[in-house]
């Protein structure tokens, strides 16, 4: 089974981010800052987790879901650009899961994820629908 690493590089009230390495893809990640893992607005605990290939209601297409996350559920990889902390009046277009962009940049005066989703088409099509074990450090 594929491995595929994110190694978080900085969090705070903009957001956590961080980079994806597998073999034969990279790219920027952002999620939630962190809160504890507060469900819908932290982003997840530093471990391993099993990523499936899955139809997502809410967004009605297939996505990859982690898997046993604790106490948490509905983790996905998806295109988002904002994950600040809404607490401290910031935006974010993530509750909880994890986003891939091509570049980090700036919105509107808040640190962003940029090209969000080609990033995420890249790594679908990568992956073609494969299941993985996602390591975030």
């Amino acid at each position: 089974m594929r491995t595929v690493r994110i190694k978080r590089k900085e969090s705070g009230p903009h957001g956590t981010f961080g980079w994806l390495v597998t073999e034969g893809f990279s790219c920027f990640t952002g999620e939630l800052p962190w809160l504890d893992n507060a469900s819908r607005v932290s982003c997840i605990p530093v471990g391993t987790y099993d990523v499936l290939w899955a139809m997502s209601p809410r967004f009605k297409r297939y996505t990859y879901r982690l898997l046993n996350v604790p106490d948490r559920g509905g983790v996905l990889i998806h295109s988002a650009n904002l994950m600040g902390d809404k607490a401290k009046g910031l935006r974010a277009q993530l509750e909880g899961c994890i986003a891939l962009g091509e570049k980090v940049g700036y919105m509107d005066g808040q640190k962003a994820l940029l090209l969000s989703r080609p990033a995420v088409s890249a790594f679908e099509r990568m992956l073609g629908g494969q299941s993985f074990k996602l390591e975030i450090s």
